[in-house]
C-alpha cells in the first residue's frame, strides 16, 4: 500500500487549495481516509476523515473552511481548503485505516503568508 499527498504550496491568506490524496494497493471506498497536519513545533493534528460510507467530520478550527472529499473511480481523496489562515500553515499527511493498520503517505507542505 503506498499512498501519496499532493497539491500543497504557497498561498496568501484568504486563498484557497485543494490537496489530494492517491493510494495504491488500496481502496480508498472500502476504508476510513484522513488528513492531518503538522505545523512546526507542534503535534501532528486530526483535520478531516472521510468514512467508508461517505461520513464527514472536521476539526473545530477548519470547519466551514474545509471539504474532505472523495472520488471513488479515480480512488482519491481532497482536502479543499479555502479561507486559509496563517495558522493552517503545516504539512498536511493523509492516512488510510485497514483492519490492522494505518498507512501515511509523505506530507505536503501548505503554507499560508499574512
Amino acid at each position: 500500500v503506498q499512498l501519496q499527498a499532493f497539491g500543497g504550496g504557497l498561498v496568501q491568506t484568504g486563498g484557497s487549495l485543494r490537496l489530494s490524496c492517491a493510494a495504491s494497493g488500496i481502496i480508498f471506498s472500502s476504508h476510513s481516509v484522513a488528513w492531518y497536519r503538522q505545523a512546526p513545533g507542534k503535534e501532528r493534528e486530526l483535520v478531516a476523515v472521510i468514512a467508508d460510507g461517505g461520513s464527514t467530520s472536521y476539526e473545530d478550527s477548519v470547519k466551514g473552511r474545509f471539504a474532505i472529499s472523495r472520488d471513488n473511480a479515480q480512488n482519491r481523496v481532497y482536502l479543499q481548503m479555502s479561507s486559509l489562515k496563517p495558522d493552517d500553515t503545516a504539512v498536511y499527511y493523509c492516512n488510510v485505516a485497514r483492519w490492522d493498520r494505518i498507512y501515511w503517505g509523505k506530507g505536503t507542505l501548505v503554507t499560508v503568508s499574512s
